[in-house]
């Protein structure tokens, strides 16, 4: 999700769920530790909880990187083992990762013993290449619970590093939700999430009921950002009290954070091409994603316009 999940994409998820755990785009602890780059951390209060996922493949420089996320404020930081990526690959970390087990419970090790006030996790694939996913995938989890993970996410698919761009590499090898799920008779004390061909909420609680521990979705969640997210919080986290949100609602929530990120210099279109699916599936919908992308370098009128737009659809 780099390039997608920023703070603003964040704060617009948040409006629609206030219990799913949002991540944030993949940071390289090069660009931390190396690049000085601090304000990819930068996130705002509401946005919580919040984890920071990290990608790289030096161990001291991820404990270092970790720390930076703790003294940031994030409760969790997530290791990537998973991006197939070529820009991944030329740093060797990601799912190229899944070749070297060992590493990956040195680096889980390292980021623990230096932040040890955030909670470390990892996402990870079943495998890559060649590599039998039935050895691969146990291999890698009994290296990170030895260094003290207790949570994990698994991309039920293979990633092929050759061959196959990283959008095939979201589709085309098979899924096999079937071997993640064994994971838990062999490893108990691991909490593992299922990810992967996850589209709508009634696949998550069909993953759910299967007996992963949790499930996360990626970019079902932000084309479709209402439908999966508005109704999360009733859905998957048992919150009688809480109501399906309404998009017009959100959509009056976002005005000032709309605001306060043209104040500061942002371009409209910073903030509204995070929300052209707000209304997928709605009445005028096309109409919503027209407007907001006709009008990239507008200001609140233009958004307001096509937000009334909507209200007045959906009133009819």
């Amino acid at each position: 999700m780099m390039d997608w999940t920023d703070s603003l994409c964040r704060q617009f998820h948040r409006k629609l769920s206030r219990q799913a755990l949002l991540y944030t785009e993949m940071v390289t602890s090069a660009a931390l530790v190396r690049g000085n780059a601090r304000h990819l951390l930068d996130h705002a209060p509401e946005e919580h909880p919040l984890a920071l996922q990290l990608g790289g493949s030096h161990p001291a420089e991820l404990a270092q990187a970790a720390r930076m996320g703790q003294d940031a404020g994030f409760a969790e930081v997530n290791l990537n083992v998973g991006c197939p990526s070529d820009r991944v690959q030329s740093g060797c970390f990601g799912a190229v990762l899944m070749k070297t087990p060992a590493l990956v419970g040195d680096i889980c090790a390292a980021m623990a013993a230096t932040a040890p006030e955030a909670e470390i996790t990892v996402k990870c694939r079943l495998g890559v290449d060649d590599q039998d996913p039935a050895q691969a995938l146990p291999a890698l989890l009994d290296a990170v619970q030895a260094a003290g993970v207790r949570r994990v996410i698994v991309h039920a698919r293979k990633a092929w590093l050759q061959g196959l761009s990283p959008k095939d590499n979201r589709e085309i090898p098979p899924l096999d939700h079937d071997l993640a799920l064994s994971m838990k008779a062999a490893f108990p004390k691991l909490h593992i999430s299922a990810n992967g061909g996850i589209d709508s909420l009634e696949a998550a609680e069909a993953m759910l009921e299967r007996g992963f521990d949790g499930v996360m979705i990626g970019r079902a969640a932000y084309h479709a950002p209402l439908r999966i997210l508005g109704a999360a919080d009733r859905r998957l986290f048992g919150d009688a009290s809480a109501g399906d949100a309404d998009p017009v609602g959100v959509g009056r929530a976002m005005r000032p954070v709309i605001a306060g990120h043209l104040a500061r210099g942002g371009r409209l279109v910073g903030v509204t091409r995070h929300m052209l699916g707000l209304f997928a599936g709605q009445p005028g919908a096309r109409a919503w994603r027209r407007a907001l992308s006709e009008a990239p370098n507008g200001g609140l009128d233009a958004y307001d316009a096509a937000l009334g737009q909507m209200t007045e659809r959906l009133a009819a």
